[in-house]
C-alpha cells in the first residue's frame, strides 16, 4: 500500500480496520477547533445564561467530552481508546457573534486521538445549536478542523494557516 493510499481500503478496496497491533504505544494528543456563528440575541441570551434551556456552553462542553468518550461507536472503523484526558474551551468573539471551540485529547495507544478531538469539536458545536435554535434559526457550524496532532510515526503535525 502506497503512502498516498487510503490506510482504511484493503488491497480489493474494501473497508477494513487498521490492524495497529504492531504499532508502538505512544503518548498521543490532538487539539481541533471549530466555530458555531449566531445571531445577536442569541447570542447575548448565550452570555446572559438565559437561555430557556439553561447554561448553554457548560452543557455543550459536558456533551463534547461524552461524544469524545463514544467515538469508537460513532466512527465504524475507529478504534477504542482509553482517553487521558478530553478539554474543551469556548471563546466568545462578540463582533462575530461566534463561539469558538477548542478541543483537545490526549491518550497513551498506538492510534491518534484526532478523532476524538474532532468529535468533540462537533458534538459541542451541535449542542450550542440545539440549544439556541429557538432563539435563532440561522445558526452556521463551520471550520472544524485539526489543528494539531502529536505522537506516532507521523510525529507533530500542526496546521499551518495562509501567510505562515
Amino acid at each position: 500500500m502506497s503512502k498516498d493510499s487510503f490506510s482504511h481500503l484493503n488491497k480489493n478496496g474494501q473497508a477494513h480496520m487498521v490492524d495497529v497491533s504492531s504499532k508502538p504505544m505512544t503518548q498521543r494528543e490532538a487539539a481541533a477547533s471549530g466555530r458555531v456563528i449566531i445571531g445577536p440575541d442569541a447570542f447575548n441570551l448565550l452570555v446572559d445564561s438565559k437561555t430557556s434551556k439553561g447554561d448553554v456552553l457548560a452543557v455543550a462542553r459536558i456533551a463534547g467530552i461524552m461524544a469524545a468518550k463514544k467515538v469508537e461507536n460513532l466512527i465504524p472503523l475507529c478504534h477504542p481508546l482509553t482517553l487521558q484526558q478530553v478539554e474543551i474551551d469556548f471563546f466568545l468573539n462578540p463582533e462575530k457573534n461566534a463561539i469558538e471551540i477548542l478541543a483537545r485529547a490526549k491518550a497513551k495507544g498506538s492510534t491518534g486521538v484526532e478523532m476524538e478531538a474532532l468529535t468533540a469539536v462537533s458534538v459541542a458545536a451541535l449542542t450550542i445549536y440545539d440549544m439556541c435554535k429557538s432563539a435563532e434559526k440561522n445558526i452556521i457550524i463551520e471550520k472544524v478542523q485539526l489543528d494539531y496532532k502529536t505522537g506516532g510515526k507521523s510525529k507533530t503535525w500542526k496546521r499551518k494557516f495562509l501567510g505562515e
